[in-house]
């Protein structure tokens, strides 16, 4: 059996583990795929200074509707 051009199953196993439903993966353009697989670029912001930045820009929440 000849090889499979593109690896369309390993490519939606991983989809799968991801959390992303078969037909969303469908949906999904070439461009969107690599995004969500593709490793950060750069620093990541660490536990510290995300609390640091949450308590600088606190969520507002509205109750009154």
């Amino acid at each position: 059996m000849p090889a499979e051009a593109t690896p369309w199953r390993a490519l939606l196993a991983a989809a799968s583990q991801t959390g992303i439903a078969p037909a969303d993966f469908w949906r999904l353009s070439l461009r969107e795929w690599r995004a969500l697989i593709a490793p950060p670029a750069g620093e990541t912001l660490s536990r510290q200074a995300f609390e640091a930045l949450a308590k600088l820009h606190p969520d507002q929440i509205d109750d009154q509707y």
